[in-house]
């Protein structure tokens, strides 16, 4: 029910409910035995203590979060300074703390085993030995997006993360905020991923038209800089210097501002992220914001998109460096393509959802039309009822046999359009409509992705699910989240001569060389 009733809400209503939970919220780093009704009745005299979770990195660490952002202040007023007999502390009070026990030794026997929150997701090996015990494909995909899918205690924890950047941010824009966007926001984001966070100055649009009333004007006084580049440069270099000099457990600090979209690299050692830092990028958000809808819009979707990409990741298709591979927001976006295919579509096009759209919803970014609606409520449900045991067999079918040479997958249509240029795969930006999102992938990669989805779409189609049961063989999704050629290679050459491509062949072959440690990786990025 707490599920349903989060996912009618409209975007950014979750994310000012989210963004205003982390500033109520502060992290202790607690010892590795604990009373922990103790130290909720010490936290508790600060004020009501609203939710808690422990989880770990590098150590025992507890996320509190208060009914009242004012319980922080008295907490702060309560703690003390670290000695500062081997280093010289920086004193910045954050609302990072680190809790001890005076007399550790009189205590003992008082703690009872803490539950630690998951913050990584089960190898592969587990998975599959989870998956075989499932009565069907769809229940295996479910189990997939169950294990994988952020949980709760997660988001809490990234938007932790993005609010504590966020003071240190406000000590220089105090009307700053720092948010998540991408996969931490858009429900597509998997345990252990990275946290793609952004500087936003939101209010400076407003602010140019307040003061236009009467018969003055009154603006601020602002230093003037040649390009907004040179702005976001600035900015970030100074707060990436703040992180580094004096943020509590900001590690590996890299200022990255000559990239195309300069950022700020470094690791939280508290939240155990690794977190990019870049200054408002709309566009980016918008498309945040527009998977959001589609992965509320029904069920199958999240979890066709959560099953391939782990497909992908195992036989090495993707990867979480950059590369001439397909990335997981390419994957994704050919997912939707697919499912706006079906006969009747399972979601609507982009062309659609701008229909719906209101004056409110209405965004030009840089002379990109972004609009779309964001009333979750003004979008009729599907017809379709097609299980995802179909879903998951057909999409390996069309991307099998997919004209990638002659089309291209635009979602803003629904519909295959000729390729306005010679890339392999060719994926219009749903926004920025002159760009290829998937311009990086080779022929090579491209040609193993189709090799690889129709060796799946043929294992679904010809696989004797009882039979393999009764032999305790992986079935159904847990066959394909196996290395092809790893396993039962005499069946493999058989389904290799059913192909009959030297070219398919030759890349089933290749795969052998780099799968050893694929499967091991399969669940990252």
């Amino acid at each position: 029910d707490a599920e349903v009733s989060t996912r009618k809400k409209t975007f950014a209503e979750v994310q000012t409910e989210r963004l205003d939970q982390a500033e109520r919220t502060v992290l202790i780093k607690c010892p590795s035995k604990l009373n922990e009704k103790k130290l909720l009745q010490y936290l508790s005299s600060h004020g009501n203590v609203k939710s808690h979770f422990f989880f770990e990195s590098r150590g025992i660490n507890a996320l509190i979060e208060f009914s009242e952002k004012s319980s922080i202040a008295s907490l702060q007023d309560d703690v003390g300074i670290p000695s500062a007999s081997e280093h010289h502390v920086v004193p910045f009070k954050s609302r990072l703390f680190t809790f001890t026990l005076k007399n550790p030794v009189s205590q003992r026997g008082e703690e009872a085993p803490l539950h630690l929150s998951p913050q990584c997701h089960i190898p592969v090996k587990d998975l599959i030995e989870k998956l075989c015990l499932a009565d069907s494909i769809s229940s295996q995909m479910y189990i997939l997006l169950d294990e994988h899918q952020l949980t709760e205690e997660n988001i809490k924890l990234r938007f932790l993360a993005c609010s504590l950047v966020r003071d240190f941010t406000c000590a220089y824009f105090p009307d700053s905020t720092v948010k998540p966007f991408g996969s931490s926001v858009n429900t597509f984001g998997k345990l252990g991923s990275d946290v793609d966070m952004f500087l936003d100055f939101g209010d400076t649009g407003r602010h140019a038209t307040k003061m236009k009333k009467g018969p003055f004007e009154m603006e601020y006084q602002m230093k003037r800089l040649p390009s907004e580049r040179l702005a976001t440069q600035r900015i970030l270099s100074v707060i990436g210097d703040c992180l580094d000099n004096f943020g509590p457990g900001c590690l590996n600090v890299q200022k990255i501002l000559n990239a195309r979209c300069p950022l700020v690299k470094f690791s939280h050692q508290p939240t155990g992220f690794q977190c990019d830092l870049s200054v408002s990028n709309s566009i980016a958000i918008r498309s945040s914001e527009l998977l959001y809808i589609y992965g509320c819009l029904d069920s199958r979707v999240r979890a066709l998109v959560f099953t391939v990409r782990c497909w992908a990741r195992v036989h090495g298709l993707t990867n979480s460096a950059p590369g001439t591979w397909i990335t997981n927001f390419s994957l994704t976006m050919m997912v939707m393509f697919f499912l706006q295919r079906r006969s009747p579509p399972i979601i609507p096009t982009l062309d659609q959802l701008k229909g719906l759209a209101d004056e409110k919803d209405k965004h030009i970014i840089g002379g990109y039309d972004c609009s779309f609606v964001s009333d979750l409520r003004k979008i009729k449900p599907t017809k379709n009822t097609e299980t995802l045991d179909v879903l998951l067999s057909e999409f390996f079918e069309y991307f099998g046999n997919f004209d990638f040479r002659k089309n291209s997958i635009n979602l803003r249509k629904g519909k295959e359009v000729n390729k306005p240029e010679s890339s392999p795969l060719y994926i219009w930006n749903p926004f920025e409509q002159d760009l290829n999102i998937s311009k990086n992938v080779n022929q090579p990669q491209l040609e193993k992705f189709i090799a690889m989805a129709r060796e799946s779409a043929w294992i679904l189609q010809k696989e004797d699910k009882t039979q393999q049961m009764i032999d305790k063989e992986p079935w159904g999704l847990a066959a394909l989240l196996i290395p092809f050629g790893k396993s039962n290679s005499s069946k493999m050459k058989n389904r290799m001569k059913g192909i009959g491509s030297e070219t398919i062949r030759s890349l089933l072959d290749s795969l052998k060389l780099n799968n050893a440690n694929s499967q091991q990786k399969a669940v990252g990025k």
